[in-house]
């Protein structure tokens, strides 16, 4: 059976470390072999947005490339 790590992102870019929590732990389960799924929401949906300071976009966009699921 193949482990899949989900997080849940619903806080704003700016107010928190959530978003950067989130792609540690997301990269760290990918390392891993895990399958990873990020679920963002609410607030959480503007970390990932283009043009976004600080550009955490571009982590998202490696993430994605190494397996990272994303649903909105």
């Amino acid at each position: 059976m193949d482990k899949e790590f989900v997080m849940f992102l619903s806080t704003t870019p700016y107010s928190f470390e959530n978003t950067h929590t989130v792609f540690k732990l997301a990269d760290a389960a990918l390392r891993k072999g895990w399958k990873a799924r990020l679920v963002a929401s609410g607030d959480g949906v503007f970390s990932i947005v283009k043009g976004q300071l600080p550009p955490s976009l571009s982590v998202m966009e490696d993430l994605v490339g190494r397996g990272l699921k994303v649903d909105i």
